[in-house]
């Protein structure tokens, strides 16, 4: 059975699906469509259970929730350059990736620990995978405005000040601004924050700097997703004003460190007073 918090699943993490998505990308003669390698890498995961696999995101009842959390380490890949995304609807992986699976120790299917072996912080972490994804749902669930009423928190947290929130019918392009601190100076810097399903494309960044450029000295580009290699190329460009790039991950754990949206509760352990019984020895 999958180890779920609370009553909700404890997908494995991202970065657990990496390794186990080369391997079949690389079995399947190097590249796979993606609707045929979703299934080979879950049984990588024995913990997962047909159950698992049926569920649906709250925000976007028609996509799986474990698919969509096999795209995003997908993402994660591209990004590295150990799998190319270039051709749409095909995964290929590359040199990169076979070598990073060549040199990896993982082999067969990943296991959960044995019984009555699972330790402390194995539940921690479930615990907290299972509140990442809950937290992503609930950020993609909310409405243009809400979100952008939220990128607003995110970034006073971060140190913006003075931040506005554009009329979404006058933005232009830019859905806030404010003030940016960088060491002891602060810079006009505006925003622009997207729930996006897809890889955020490169003209999307060029039209943001376009809308900013001779207005702020700095853009910050949000986005529920992630970004493609081409949009993180272009993020910084000499001669041009710089674009700090937030995808979905980041999101995730900005919010969780500076303690948006989530709470941290005290936790009581028991355990054995090994001074009360050496007194008495």
């Amino acid at each position: 059975m999958s180890q779920k918090t609370g009553g909700f699943v404890a997908y494995p993490k991202q970065s657990d699906i990496e390794i186990p998505l080369l391997l079949e990308i690389d079995k399947a003669g190097g590249k796979v469509r993606p609707q045929d390698v979703y299934a080979k890498v879950a049984e990588h995961f024995i913990q997962l259970t047909a159950e698992d696999l049926e569920r649906r995101l709250e925000s976007f009842p028609s996509t799986y929730k474990w698919q969509n959390h096999v795209q995003w380490a997908r993402q994660k890949l591209v990004n590295k350059g150990e799998v190319d995304g270039s051709v749409r609807g095909i995964w290929k992986i590359t040199d990169l990736g076979r070598k990073r699976i060549g040199r990896s120790s993982v082999t067969g299917t990943v296991a959960p620990p044995k019984s009555g072996e699972i330790t402390l912080q194995d539940l921690l972490e479930a615990h907290e995978s299972a509140v990442r994804s809950l937290l992503a749902d609930r950020i993609r669930n909310l409405d243009p405005t809400e979100f952008e009423l939220f990128s607003k928190d995110l970034l006073q947290a971060l140190g913006f000040t003075e931040v506005n929130v554009t009329q979404r019918t006058r933005d232009g392009g830019i859905d806030g601004f404010g003030k940016f601190r960088q060491g002891i100076v602060k810079i006009d810097a505006a925003f622009q924050c997207k729930r996006w399903q897809g890889v955020v494309p490169r003209p999307e960044i060029d039209r943001f700097r376009g809308a900013i450029s001779g207005k702020f000295d700095q853009g910050i580009f949000l986005t529920t997703s992630s970004f493609s290699r081409e949009s993180l190329e272009a993020s910084i460009r000499p001669g041009t004003v710089p674009i700090i790039m937030v995808d979905g991950d980041r999101m995730l754990e900005l919010m969780i460190k500076n303690g948006i949206g989530v709470l941290r509760r005290p936790l009581q352990l028991l355990d054995i007073d090994e001074d009360f019984f050496r007194e008495r020895e």
